[in-house]
């Protein structure tokens, strides 16, 4: 961007490809953080067709201060208090496109006060949300059983990405229609080889997918236990299992964030190395 175009620029305004490298340098400021962010600019270039939606950046003195995802996913981006509410502010301009606002605690804190009136209820908010990272080789043996899954894998796999969305989100993936949506997100997660999974006999019991990935980190969700297998270790060794192979084919980071109130899984977590980094908070209609 060129010094006089960057000057000309204020207030929150829609990024386009030529944005990209100072959102990118935006986004790097905490690279583990912001992957989602900048997983999404990075795989668009920032062209609003591929991105479904758009991305906002707040400029202060003639400098990006701030970003927010808008799209399916409303995802603040190094947000003080002042920028949250100019970004809630456009929103508010516009119909609500988001099924999810999703970020660190101390950034929806302030974005949902601005929408919540206009916006709310929420169907369900989770306000402490531990974000845990690891950049070293997994504490535990990681499952030798767990694998990438491939395009074969689909039919038994498919069941199991359902059963757990339904679990965590409390919705049905396939209802109103998502069907053929959920199933191309588990068909391209096996295809970017970001889809884990242990498969005895035709049947999964343990799964786990990479949701995103930068340079700097990859963030783990989905993780699933079929659940007359719980209780016998296969999360911890399975989530080390796709740690080890995230840090051996992906980034160097591997983060996560979990529900303050599932200890299993927390606990999990602890087991194979992660510690608490921040505290994310979701919104979801």
């Amino acid at each position: 961007m060129t010094l006089s175009r960057f000057r000309a620029r204020h207030g929150v305004n829609v990024l386009g490809p030529a944005d990209l490298p100072d959102f990118l340098e935006l986004t790097g400021r905490s690279p583990v953080v912001n992957a989602f962010a900048e997983y999404r600019a990075r795989s668009t270039n920032l062209e609003p067709r591929l991105l479904a939606g758009e991305i906002w950046g707040r400029y202060d003195g003639g400098r990006l201060v701030a970003g927010c995802h808008v799209g399916a996913n409303l995802v603040p981006v190094q947000c003080t208090p002042d920028d949250a509410r100019a970004f809630a502010e456009r929103a508010l301009t516009r119909p609500r496109s988001v099924i999810t606002l999703v970020g660190l605690q101390d950034q929806v804190w302030p974005l949902w006060d601005a929408l919540s009136d206009a916006w709310g209820p929420a169907r369900e908010s989770r306000w402490d949300q531990p974000h845990m990272e690891l950049a070293a080789a997994p504490l535990l043996e990681p499952d030798p059983a767990v694998r990438r899954t491939t395009p074969d894998d689909f039919a038994a796999l498919y069941p199991a990405c359902v059963a757990m969305y339904t679990e965590e989100v409390g919705v049905d993936p396939e209802a109103d229609g998502g069907a053929p949506i959920y199933r191309s997100r588990v068909r391209q997660l096996i295809g970017l080889g970001w889809s884990f999974a242990r498969i005895e006999e035709g049947r999964v019991v343990f799964k786990a997918e990479v949701a995103h990935a930068t340079p700097y980190a990859a963030q783990i969700q989905g993780v699933w236990v079929a659940p007359d297998r719980r209780g016998q270790g296969l999360a911890a060794r399975g989530v080390a299992a796709v740690v080890a192979a995230c840090r051996r084919d992906i980034a160097p980071v591997v983060s996560l964030y979990a529900n303050i109130w599932n200890e299993p899984a927390r606990r999990a977590y602890e087991r194979v190395g992660f510690t608490q980094s921040g505290t994310f908070a979701t919104i979801m209609f």
